[in-house]
């Protein structure tokens, strides 16, 4: 550290009492202390460019990189439909489901267990769908009467039918669906995301997370959802509160001025430096020391982003702002488009809370409870789309739309009725970003029970993010524990068939 630059910072071998009186910076310099002693981590803890072939990490952990081959989308937007929203009653189309309405699903299935679904118990028979389905677009995709919207842009979208996971529980469905492990501590898509492909704005995170904000409260694991889990903490998405300050401690004391919080900064950057000489295999340094850079640049840059205040009527009314139904996720639409223009990589909104009528895990009410979710998002998705599109922003934008599973083609009784968990099968649909559009890939069975042609895991959906972006799945790796870990764990494929 420079005297001349730091003259009241300015310390050598001085005890920790003599630098406070020196420096004249209070007891909060001892938290940087300790701070520094904390980061200490493996040699190649960020990376030496040896497993992932990305390159070099270790100055500037969000610096922009090279994708591993030509990239077909540059961010992702992801529609995370919470609860595990159901195949047969929003675009999976089962006319045989219809014919078999009240039938026993062991005609079909004579394997069914009870133990497939979650609340045992309450087992009925074949129910056929509450909702109208109508073919839509130039494709003539059957798509239910929920979404009247989002069935306007069929043709750009290609599904997948035949997904399926191992869990019927929320909790580790979620963790599988976001990290590829049914369990806590991996890091999630968005952030294996951000350290594959650094950030392409020095002023705002380069993935951020939303979730419901009408006091239905977080998805089951909360923030282990988007956790970066074994990666440096750098590459953990960005919490947006739904009401309130949207980024806790955003807004600096008014005592502490912009030219203070610069000054404090930059000796914390040589402090670094002097540290990293002596021990250049702390690597994770860098990234502790980015995080703190990042939050002073987006006091200025996030708040300008969040406001849409000045975005003209016919885009607010395009994604449904104002329209009591769906406004707070119109809302949300809307300030993810303004993030994406300004160079986030990865946003992710979760449409429903905690569970039951809280989410789309429509136990009760499949009928009541699916027509309320789609309507809070039918409106603004399909205007999302439309705003990328006509701002030549959805070519290289990839939309997700998923769940962490989908339902069973039963009714679960005690209800209106409703129904159960199935990791069997699920649907998901992306647009855009090098998709295929107006196609459909893989088959469930004849009733929506299981999926039968083309399976489809959760790692092969994982993959085939990945690859639209540039990352071979397979090089993509960090070294943790003694192993090279990835997304995709020790599979997954590449869904080529729905690539453009």
């Amino acid at each position: 550290m420079s005297i001349e630059k730091y003259p009241r910072m300015y310390t050598t071998m001085q005890s920790r009492r003599a630098w406070l009186q020196n420096a004249g910076c209070g007891f909060g310099w001892l938290g940087l202390q300790s701070l520094l002693a904390q980061c200490t981590v493996s040699p190649r803890a960020l990376g030496d460019g040896l497993g992932d072939g990305l390159g070099d990490r270790s100055r500037n952990p969000l610096a922009e990189r090279e994708p591993h081959f030509p990239a077909r989308a540059k961010r992702v937007v992801w529609i995370f439909v919470n609860g595990g929203p159901s195949q047969v009653d929003t675009w999976d189309y089962k006319p045989g489901l219809e014919k078999a309405d009240g039938k026993s699903i062991k005609e079909f299935d004579s394997s069914f267990s009870n133990t497939t679904g979650f609340f045992r118990d309450a087992v009925g028979n074949l129910m056929k769908s509450p909702f109208e389905f109508t073919p839509r677009g130039q494709c003539g995709k059957m798509v239910s009467s929920i979404f009247p919207h989002l069935g306007e842009h069929v043709d750009k979208m290609a599904f997948i039918h035949s997904g399926y996971t191992e869990s019927n529980n929320h909790s580790p469905a979620l963790f599988a669906m976001n990290t590829g492990m049914a369990r806590m501590g991996f890091p999630c898509v968005g952030s294996w995301v951000a350290y594959g492909l650094g950030s392409q704005t020095q002023d705002l995170p380069a993935f951020l997370v939303m979730s419901d904000p009408k006091g239905r409260g977080l998805p089951k694991g909360h923030a282990a959802n988007w956790s970066a889990g074994f990666l440096p903490g750098i590459y953990q998405g960005t919490y947006l509160k739904p009401t309130g300050d949207a980024i806790e401690n955003l807004k600096p004391p008014v005592s502490l001025t912009t030219a203070i919080q610069r000054q404090q900064l930059d000796a914390l950057s040589e402090l670094n430096q002097m540290h990293l000489q002596s021990h250049a295999s702390e690597g994770d340094l860098a990234a502790r020391i980015e995080s703190f850079e990042l939050a002073f640049r987006m006091q200025s840059k996030a708040p300008e982003t969040l406001d849409i205040a000045d975005e003209p009527e016919h885009i607010q009314q395009l994604y449904g702002i104002g329209d009591p139904k769906c406004d707070h996720f119109a809302r949300q639409c809307l300030m993810t488009r303004r993030f994406l223009e300004r160079g986030v990589r990865f946003v992710q909104i979760y449409s429903g809370g905690m569970e039951n009528e809280r989410s789309w895990d429509g136990h009760v009410d499949i009928a009541g409870n699916h027509q309320q979710f789609a309507d809070e998002t039918d409106r603004p998705v399909a205007g999302l789309l439309t705003d990328l599109a006509q701002r030549g922003m959805l070519e290289d934008t990839l939309v997700v739309w998923c769940g962490e599973f989908g339902r069973l083609p039963i009714a679960q009784l005690g209800g209106k009725p409703g129904r159960d968990h199935n990791p069997h099968c699920f649907t998901a649909w992306m647009a855009g970003g090098g998709v295929r559009g107006g196609t459909s890939f893989g088959e469930s069975d004849e009733i929506g029970y299981k999926a039968a042609v083309d399976r489809v895991h959760l790692n092969d959906l994982h993959a085939t993010i990945l690859h639209l972006l540039g990352l071979d799945h397979q090089k993509l790796t960090y070294p943790y524990n003694g192993r090279n870990f990835r997304l995709t764990d020790v599979s997954g494929q590449v869904l080529e068939k729905i690539l453009a």
